[in-house]
């Protein structure tokens, strides 16, 4: 028996199971050589049982790259819910050897070793797929990605979407990797925060656990809304542990045909315009899904890129403004990152810029940016800059207008604070900026900087220089 997964569209079908009979759960598992992309082809499979021969054939299969597709609402959102709806699900002709499926959201105690459901089997893109409902069936960003990813690679490509809207972290993360950042027991989730399952590892059970035997070239992340109020300060570890956790999963579980350290993408949370959510939460967690370094890949996530979102906010979004309705932006971002990390495609910008070197020109009331990329500064913001101003044991964060800039640096007006400067942030609100009108961008490639925060260390009279990133 063909397990489910090997189906009319599959791509890149390296994995193939084999059952010895409907009584025997014992599985086999046959792994075929590499084979370039490209198809249609067809597969067959031949049983024998003494003098009977048993043969299933599946059509149309193609050979190519196969991406996984996960997180919340966000990632769930489908192309029928976002800007260009009606273009952009009519535009399937040219990306016919783009295949998609998607998981049925299932949730379960144990992990379970095959899917116990599809939402879509592995089918060719059609208006009626793509848009088949709000949250349902495919992934706009998944879709998006993809479609993006073959216009640059032009060979077949299969997309997985597998995501479940109002989920925490936790729900995704294995035993593991939970127990790997201290987390043993489920948390209380505040009911503003619920839309889907919150239980710990009932998704990763059921709708990851039993994909693990594809061979992935990598997959993409789109969540963290949930984990605003819960568990906030542990994702600097939950997100990082949840990609060790899954890549060594889909390592072993396809018999090496994932790679170790397979290309992990992620979206950093867009903005939102609430009343009950805390300030600090969007902002610490857009900072601690990079493990707070402010950029990947980094040392604890190798082989990682990130799209950041903060500019696209969406204040008449129909389904709320945490559900912004641009996505081909996003997965634009997104697709950057894939060409230079998963691809190795040389000199392509995929990060927006990040100061390398601040000093303190004391003498000035300045402090003076570097950056390691050339800087536009689309426009002067007078808060969006924020030093630590500390005098007496306590620190309060002040504005630090912006003030002149080159092609390299920016100087920011420090005079307000007349005691020590502890530390300066960028963007550390849930609203940053009104959409794509944040003040820095890189000048060719329009990505923008991205937040941070940068603590000032080792401060001299007069001067003081640090490395920020």
């Amino acid at each position: 028996m063909v397990a489910l997964g090997l189906a009319l569209g599959l791509v890149m079908p390296l994995i193939l199971w084999v059952r010895r009979s409907a009584a025997d759960s014992n599985t086999w598992m046959v792994v075929l050589d590499p084979m370039k992309p490209g198809g249609p082809f067809e597969v067959m499979a031949e049983q024998t049982i003494g003098r009977m021969n048993f043969t299933l054939r599946v059509h149309d299969v193609l050979f190519g790259d196969v991406w996984l597709c996960s997180g919340q609402s966000n990632m769930e959102m489908t192309v029928s819910q976002i800007f260009n709806a009606t273009r952009e699900m009519s535009d399937t002709a040219a990306y016919q050897s783009v295949r998609i499926l998607s998981v049925s959201l299932v949730q379960a105690e144990q992990e379970l070793e095959d899917l116990a459901g599809l939402d879509l089997p592995w089918s060719k893109p059609t208006s009626e797929n793509l848009g088949h409902g709000n949250f349902q069936y495919t992934s706009a960003v998944c879709w998006l990605f993809g479609r993006y990813l073959y216009d640059t690679l032009q060979y077949p490509l299969g997309l997985v979407s597998s995501s479940w809207g109002g989920t925490p972290i936790e729900a995704w993360s294995s035993q593991r990797s939970l127990k790997a950042c201290g987390i043993s027991k489920q948390g209380f989730i505040p009911p503003d925060s619920l839309g889907g399952p919150s239980k710990h590892s009932v998704l990763w059970n059921a709708m990851i656990h039993p994909l693990r035997t594809m061979a992935l070239k990598g997959m993409i992340w789109y969540q963290g809304e949930s984990n605003t109020n819960y568990n906030m300060d542990l994702y600097n570890c939950t997100f990082p542990a949840l990609i060790e956790d899954w890549r060594q999963a889909f390592h072993h579980g396809s018999q090496g045909q994932t790679e170790r350290f397979f290309p992990f993408g992620f979206v950093q949370l867009s903005s939102y315009l609430s009343n009950t959510t805390s300030g600090d939460g969007f902002p610490q967690i857009r900072w601690h899904q990079t493990a707070d370094f402010g950029f990947a890949p980094n040392v604890r996530m190798p082989n990682t890129f990130m799209a950041v979102a903060m500019d696209l906010g969406d204040r008449n979004s129909p389904f709320g403004s945490i559900h912004p309705r641009d996505k081909q932006t996003v997965a634009y971002r997104l697709h950057l990152g894939a060409r230079a990390v998963a691809y190795g495609e040389k000199h392509l910008t995929f990060q927006g810029p990040l100061p390398e070197k601040m000093e303190h020109l004391v003498d000035k009331g300045l402090l003076n940016l570097t950056y390691y990329q050339k800087i536009h500064v689309q426009r002067q913001d007078n808060k969006i800059f924020e030093i630590s101003c500390c005098s007496d044991h306590q620190c309060t964060w002040l504005p630090a207008p912006m003030n002149a800039s080159t092609t390299w640096t920016l100087a920011l007006d420090v005079r307000p604070c007349h005691g020590t400067l502890g530390a300066l942030r960028y963007a550390w609100t849930t609203w940053p900026c009104e959409y794509k009108q944040c003040p820095l961008y890189h000048p060719s490639s329009t990505l923008p900087a991205p937040p941070f925060v940068a603590f000032m260390t080792h401060q001299t009279p007069g001067h003081h220089s640090k490395d920020a990133r």
